[in-house]
């Protein structure tokens, strides 16, 4: 159910589940060793519900956030939900806002339901009551990729700010519970694995730079763009960064959840972003490059 294009597919889909899985196993205890338990050499990791709200002792929620990284983008057509609008298409009919992420979801989920998929099913959840827990996860963390849509941001911004505000809010209507803190965090883990490879590897980041460049491209010389990418995508990458991955892997420090890994991966951000400002231009130009001789190749 994933297409060929050159970034939205099944080895996106893969990278992104690894990220996730690579979180879901760093959660840590904040308040005991920073999530470490030394006995002689072995180091583990401590399993703590309390800091981790609740996260790390409940597999249903992991299972859902693994689940919805390998769907999160089933079906992607390779143009964002600005263009599915403009053009109208019946997914656009169908779902208004959020297209691609709803279409995805839909999709996963009426072939989770056939007969093919009755003994996973049976492995992961029991009752109705899971059932529609699992569902509302995989609805949230899904959703929490589209990071386009105005109202969603603004959304979630609130809730962030409720949450994990540094100054204690007094008054208990406005209080947060660790379920609510629970969903809060999953979707960022969710949005830092989906760009995950800004905050890796210099070579990872350029290669999936290039990917995604390349289905924009794509798009355009075929019409279902309004404007060439390459002429902003050197600025864009920088803005990028400053104002929506450099921020976002702040959030997973200040969330304190995640150790470590949090520091992890905004050096990288910081790292990569530093790198594309020195050489960013001159790569946009090979890439353009790179287009137009597999384009007569074809």
């Amino acid at each position: 159910m994933y297409h060929n294009n050159p970034f939205h597919n099944f080895e996106h889909a893969s990278h992104v589940t690894a990220s996730v899985k690579k979180l879901l196993t760093r959660i840590v205890n904040v308040d005991d060793g920073n999530g470490l338990r030394t006995q002689g050499d072995k180091i583990d990791l401590v399993d703590m519900a309390g800091h981790s709200y609740g996260i790390t002792s409940d597999p249903l929620t992991q299972f859902s956030v693994v689940f919805s990284a390998i769907i999160h983008d089933m079906d992607h057509p390779g143009v964002p939900n600005v263009q599915l609008v403009k053009e109208n298409t019946r997914n656009a009919q169908i779902f208004k806002k959020s297209v691609a992420e709803q279409n995805s979801v839909e999709l996963a989920w009426s072939m989770l339901m056939s007969d093919e998929y009755g003994a996973l099913r049976a492995c992961i959840y029991h009752t109705e009551a899971d059932l529609r827990r699992f569902r509302q996860l995989v609805v949230n963390t899904v959703m929490a990729t589209d990071i386009v849509d105005k109202e969603l941001q603004a959304l979630r911004k609130a809730r962030w700010e409720t949450a994990f505000a540094k100054t204690p809010i007094q008054d208990a209507s406005l209080s947060t519970s660790d379920d609510c803190k629970a969903t809060i965090v999953i979707e960022h883990l969710i949005q830092a694995s989906d760009v995950s490879h800004t905050m890796q590897h210099w070579h990872i980041y350029k290669s999936w730079n290039e990917k995604f460049f390349m289905e924009c491209y794509a798009a355009y010389k075929a019409g279902r763009a309004d404007s060439d990418p390459s002429e902003n995508w050197y600025k864009g990458e920088i803005g990028f960064f400053d104002f929506y991955v450099i921020p976002l892997a702040k959030k997973l420090d200040n969330c304190g959840v995640f150790g470590v890994s949090s520091h992890e991966y905004l050096n990288y951000a910081q790292s990569n972003r530093d790198e594309w400002a020195r050489e960013g231009e001159g790569i946009v130009s090979e890439y353009l490059v790179k287009y137009e001789d597999m384009a007569t190749q074809q």
